[in-house]
């Protein structure tokens, strides 16, 4: 584990981060999903791809990266592309799970690697846009203690800055960005994934042209049990 000191915009990060095979001359980038860290990645993918240098982050907030910032999507992008700077890393390869495929898209890679990526807005179930509807209220009416118990379980541990970063990134449409990604790009996912459907993940298959798209058994969390096939169907796709 190392620390790298990056400054964006009078704001400054201690990102940590990890590298295996320090002597592989070739770069491939990991980037966690949101709530997770660098060590679910590192977990799946360590033993995989030999011939890689492999760079594992945690992003702004999550795993040993302290964030005090309230941050865009943009940022956390420009934050991991002057961590590569930094490191000398031009990368092969740049793998995102979930919110982590939506910064490895707007990073451009030469090869773009997704896992069950967020991107595509999803219709929202009549529970959720009631809690919705009445948090607004609240709010509105000036009762903002109250808004706090209609926050998702995935949200009551953040501090306020990390809930606003969450306000402002979990709605994000990246249609454009998708259609617009020219390089390669390798799309997993999860056939019984209920965080990003399946129809997401072939929706975005979709709209990049230069695209191959594999499903496999699993939830949001697929590729801890297929990371073996998904290395080998990277290194067979870039290599």
């Amino acid at each position: 584990m190392a620390i790298k000191n990056i400054a964006v915009f009078e704001k400054e990060f201690d990102i940590v981060y990890e590298i295996i095979n320090p002597l592989a001359k070739k770069d491939i980038v990991f980037l966690h999903g949101w709530g997770s860290n660098k060590e679910i990645m590192k977990n799946a993918f360590c033993n995989t791809l030999s011939e890689f240098r492999h760079i594992y982050i945690d992003m702004p907030g999550f795993g040993k990266t302290s964030n005090e910032y309230i941050l865009h999507t943009n940022d956390y992008a420009l934050i991991i592309e002057k961590l590569l700077y930094a490191l000398n890393s031009q990368p092969l390869a740049i793998v995102g799970h979930s919110y982590g495929g939506k910064i490895a898209t707007l990073l451009k890679p030469k090869n773009l690697i997704l896992l069950s990526s967020a991107g595509i807005l999803e219709p929202k179930s009549f529970k959720v846009k009631t809690k919705i509807f009445f948090a607004k209220l609240f709010k509105k009416l000036g009762f903002f203690n109250l808004t706090k118990a209609f926050r998702s379980k995935d949200v009551e541990a953040m501090s306020e800055n990390m809930y606003e970063t969450f306000k402002n990134v979990v709605n994000e449409d990246f249609t454009k960005y998708f259609e617009e990604f020219e390089n390669k790009a390798l799309i997993f996912w999860g056939e019984e994934d209920t965080a990003t459907s399946l129809a997401s993940g072939e929706k975005i298959a979709s709209l990049i042209k230069n695209s191959t798209f594999k499903s496999y058994k699993g939830d949001h969390y697929f590729f801890c049990k297929h990371s073996k096939d998904i290395a080998m169907k990277i290194e067979n796709g870039i290599l």
